[in-house]
C-alpha cells in the first residue's frame, strides 16, 4: 500500500498538527516527515547519555531535553526533534515545544539516518549560532564524534574511542565514554585477515 502523501503545511500549521499528532514529525520547508520507532540500543543510548550529562546541566541555569522537544532552525523553515537538546538561554523557557537558542546538540546515529545525521541535519545546525558542540554517539562501536564551534564560524572535530574521556566544553563536562554505553549491545569486530591467510 502506497502511503498518502502529505499536504504542505505551514509552520503555524506544522506545530497545530504536532500537538496533536500520535507520531512525531520532522518539518523541512513545508513537508512532514514521520520519525520511525528507534531501537532498544538507540534508546538505552539516549537514556545514558541524558543520565551522564544531567549533572553537568543542574544548577548551571540550563536544561536538558530528550527527544520529545523540537529543535527550530532560525534561517529556515525547519523543526527537527534531536536526541538530546541543551539550552542555557532563557528565551527557551517561554516555549513548550520548541527551542531555538540550544548550546548543545546530540544525536545517535542509525544506519538509516546517519547519512543526513552527518550532512544536511548539522549543515542546518550550524546556523543557529547560539549552538557550541554538536555530537554524534555511534551505536554499532564505542565511538563518539564531538564537534566543537571555533572562531570565523569554523568547526572543529575530536573523537573518542574505546578507553577514553569525553571533553563537552559547552557543559565543561569530562565522563568515560564507557558511560555511555551501559547495557548496550555493540556487535563484535570483525577478525583481521593476516597476511598467512589470504
Amino acid at each position: 500500500m502506497i502511503a498518502e502523501p502529505m499536504p504542505f503545511l505551514s509552520p503555524e500549521e506544522y506545530l497545530a498538527f504536532e500537538e496533536t499528532a500520535d507520531v512525531r514529525h520532522e518539518y523541512l520547508d513545508g513537508e512532514i516527515f514521520a520519525m520511525a520507532g528507534s531501537s532498544s540500543d538507540h534508546a538505552s543510548l539516549v537514556g545514558n547519555i541524558f543520565v551522564v550529562l544531567s549533572p553537568f546541566v543542574r544548577g548551571q541555569g540550563c536544561r536538558i531535553y530528550p527527544q520529545d522537544v523540537k529543535a527550530k532552525i532560525e534561517e529556515k523553515s525547519r523543526y527537527y526533534y534531536p536526541d538530546i537538546l541543551v539550552t542555557c538561554d532563557a528565551r527557551d523557557r517561554e516555549e513548550r515545544y520548541v527551542k531555538q537558542h540550544y548550546t548543545l546538540i546530540v544525536e545517535v546515529l542509525s544506519e538509516g539516518t546517519e547519512a543526513f545525521d552527518r550532512g544536511k541535519k548539522f549543515e542546518d545546525y550550524r546556523r543557529t549560532e547560539s549552538l557550541e558542540e554538536y555530537v554524534l554517539v555511534a551505536q554499532d562501536r564505542v565511538c563518539v564524534e564531538v564537534f566543537r564551534r571555533k572562531a570565523k564560524g569554523r568547526w572543529e572535530l575530536e573523537s573518542y574511542g574505546v578507553g577514553d574521556e569525553v571533553r563537552l566544553e559547552s557543559l565543561g563536562a569530562r565522563f568515560a565514554i564507557e558511560q555511555l554505553y551501559i547495557d548496550v549491545d555493540i556487535p563484535p569486530e570483525p577478525p583481521l585477515l593476516s597476511s598467512g591467510n589470504v
